[in-house]
């Protein structure tokens, strides 16, 4: 009879320890950004169908926008989290009643999150995320109503192009040179722009452009319109002839993509740089993926080859190409912080990360050679 209480003691006790520490629920935060507001977060784990752990993030003060993680892991009481599509990841460590994690929220900068177990009465109500944009129709025939070009501040650091700001369709550029656009606009890479002036590269300029069509434009919809504008501001005339140059080729490793498919039916793709050697990408099929390492990374065109359709979310990082970080006008490159020399170089980055494989090679492709271009008037 003693042994029977016993065992059902054992039992009892080892039940519980096994109930405090199942990580699956909804966790509720607050984090605290520097200089700024505080924003509630919300993280939600579920058990996926293959017994691991899928989870969805919420911050409930910016749009409530329901964010898929990539990776989730719950290890000796350690959370791990990855979230692509912010080009982040969260870490922390459960506490022995199993109602707490402490640890650490990395987006850029390192800010400390604790998440307390959420109850039906302590819950915070999560708010209805805002409509997906409404995207332009597809048999519209795109182009800018009006269009405003200035020169940028020489002052400026950096450059973005940006559909969508504010709520509406507006195309906004800052500190863009006529190369990237055109780069932009044709999906290729500065190597394929030939005969051009110099004021191409070196003069930059701000944009905003309206296009007379309502709705989100698509990827091809931007393009004409920025072709377009390049024609009629700029004056663009050029001949196009194949010639062999030096590429790079995307395709899938031997173990397969590694990636987190993108559902949200969102229109473009999305790539934020994260610091040296690091970006987070949203809504990007492979082929934008590759237009993006070859107008913002690498130094020759890059053809994908990997055969995906999909979209997907992910987080990159790798050790910067030395000389890619070398300022314009000469002289060392910057010394990196350890935490970022330590990391892979790209290609290994890309198969480790990513599953995929970037080899170079030589390829046939597209040259535009130019004929004709003129600085702009402002309007």
């Amino acid at each position: 009879m003693h042994k029977l209480v016993l065992w059902l003691i054992v039992f009892s006790v080892c039940g519980g320890v096994l109930h405090a520490q199942d990580i699956a629920g909804t966790w509720q935060g607050t984090l605290q950004l520097p200089n700024g507001p505080t924003l509630r977060a919300v993280l939600q784990i579920t058990r996926a169908d293959d017994k691991g752990l899928k989870a969805v993030f919420y911050s409930i003060d910016q749009g409530a926008r329901p964010i898929d993680a990539g990776a989730v892991s719950f290890q000796s009481s350690v959370l791990k989290v990855a979230l692509p599509a912010l080009g982040g990841n969260y870490e922390g460590k459960m506490n022995g009643d199993g109602n707490s994690i402490s640890g650490t929220f990395t987006q850029g900068a390192a800010l400390p999150l604790t998440f307390n177990r959420a109850t039906p009465q302590t819950a915070w109500a999560i708010p209805e995320p805002p409509p997906p944009p409404k995207p332009m129709a597809p048999e519209a025939n795109p182009v800018f109503e009006v269009a405003t070009i200035k020169p940028a501040n020489p002052e400026n650091r950096g450059s973005s192009m940006l559909v969508g700001r504010g709520g509406n369709n507006l195309f906004t550029t800052t500190n863009t040179s006529l190369r990237d656009l055109i780069t932009m606009a044709y999906g290729i890479h500065a190597r394929q722009v030939a005969d051009a002036p110099a004021w191409v590269e070196s003069e930059r300029f701000d944009i905003t452009a309206k296009p007379e069509q309502p709705g989100i434009p698509n990827l091809a919809q931007l393009a004409t319109m920025v072709q377009k504008l390049l024609t009629e501001r700029f004056g663009l005339a050029f001949q196009k002839e194949k010639r062999e140059l030096a590429a790079y080729v995307l395709t899938v490793g031997k173990s397969g993509p590694k990636m987190t498919k993108n559902e949200s039916g969102n229109i473009l793709p999305g790539f934020g740089g994260r610091g040296p050697g690091a970006v987070g990408v949203q809504n990007s099929s492979m082929a934008e993926f590759a237009g993006f390492l070859q107008g913002r990374i690498l130094d020759r065109p890059v053809v994908d080859q990997t055969g995906l359709s999909e979209k997907f979310n992910f987080t990159l990082e790798f050790r910067p190409d030395a000389q890619l970080q070398a300022p314009p006008g000469g002289g060392p490159p910057p010394q990196l912080p350890p935490e970022i020399e330590n990391r892979p170089d790209l290609f290994t980055a890309i198969q480790d990360q990513l599953g995929l494989k970037l080899e170079s090679g030589k390829a046939a492709v597209e040259v535009y050679v130019i004929d004709k271009v003129i600085k702009p008037t402002e309007n």
